[in-house]
């Protein structure tokens, strides 16, 4: 075998080698990554309840593909989309509840209360290590980008039709 040939076979292993590699590594992350907050389809959502303190909770239920206030209104569209994205929001990692004194991170009370579906999601305060918020999810606790936080409903929004 001429020495170009064996240099472009031994390249070419060296290169499935590394892409082997690459591929493993891959896998490995995926599997270790902390997923998201709910195993829910946010599409598949059609009942939400937000809680915040000193506010009366807001209830919405979807029909016919638009969100509904309890008192028959239509909802905002784009707000409730924002609400029900925050079932799969990333989570940085998860750690069980009792590492935590729930009033220290803001848990005892809960700043925000979130029910998706039935599913509960209770929102603490903003981490001292970056822009993350604490989330409880039945007993672990989760870091989420900040931008996952429900808001209240902008009491002058009007829609556009």
């Amino acid at each position: 075998m001429r020495r170009a040939a064996r240099q472009r076979w031994i390249t070419l292993g060296a290169l499935l080698v590394l892409l082997a590699l690459a591929t493993a590594q891959y896998r490995h992350d995926q599997r270790q990554a902390p997923g998201t907050l709910l195993a829910l389809d946010p599409a598949s959502i059609v009942h939400v309840v937000l809680t915040l303190p000193g506010l009366p909770p807001e209830n919405y239920q979807r029909h016919d593909g638009h969100w509904w206030r309890a008192d028959g209104r239509r909802a905002d569209e784009g707000r409730l989309q924002e609400l029900v994205d925050i079932a799969q929001a990333p989570v940085i990692s998860w750690r069980p509840a009792a590492d935590f004194d729930a009033a220290k991170i803001g848990l005892a009370p809960a700043m925000a209360r979130l029910q998706l579906d039935g599913q509960v999601l209770d929102f603490g305060t903003t981490a001292v290590t970056g822009p993350l918020r604490y989330v409880r999810v039945g007993e672990r606790i989760a870091l989420v980008p900040l931008r996952y936080t429900p808001r209240p409903a902008t009491q002058d929004a009007q829609r556009i039709h």
